[in-house]
């Protein structure tokens, strides 16, 4: 599920499709804008893997598991490499 799988497209995986949001949040957005922006950027990119809501919200806690992400202020925003806490 978080990688690619027998059952589960190498750009479907839960990685892939954080990479994925990364690209579209080059700029704070809501979830909602880059829920929107990253159905464009798939189709855009031919990738046609079904991803649903709920698959998208699995990446982002993925993202946000390894501290790549954080939501301020109802806005996802990229966390730098030198904003990471050692406690995490």
């Amino acid at each position: 599920m978080i990688t690619p799988t027998k059952g589960i497209a190498p750009d479907r995986c839960l990685l892939a499709v954080g990479a994925q949001v990364l690209l579209q949040l080059d700029e704070p957005r809501t979830v909602s804008q880059a829920w929107a922006r990253l159905k464009v950027w798939r189709r855009e990119h031919h990738h046609y893997s079904p991803v649903s809501f709920g698959w998208f919200v699995l990446a982002l806690d993925v993202l946000h598991g390894i501290g790549a992400v954080e939501l301020h202020e109802d806005l996802l925003v990229v966390r730098s490499a030198d904003a990471a806490s050692p406690e995490r």
